[in-house]
């Protein structure tokens, strides 16, 4: 489980550099950039990428309510 989610903020981290779109000048729909496209796909990957890693990667012991706070 570990490796996957390892190997799945590798290929987030990956896919955030993308030279390949800097000189495409085409548009999506008509009016959006597709640079700008790219990285409307890419924020939901990566907050999908971030629901899941607080899903099953968060420490059990950070939700503990046995210590209250001073």
């Amino acid at each position: 489980m570990k490796i996957g989610l390892a190997l799945l903020v590798a290929a987030v981290l990956v896919l955030h550099h993308d030279i390949w779109n800097w000189k495409d000048a085409s548009l999506v729909f008509g009016f959006l950039p597709v640079g700008l496209a790219y990285h409307v796909g890419y924020s939901l990957l990566a907050s999908g990428t971030m629901a899941i890693l607080v899903k099953y990667a968060w420490p059990k012991n950070l939700d503990d309510d046995d210590e209250v706070a001073a």
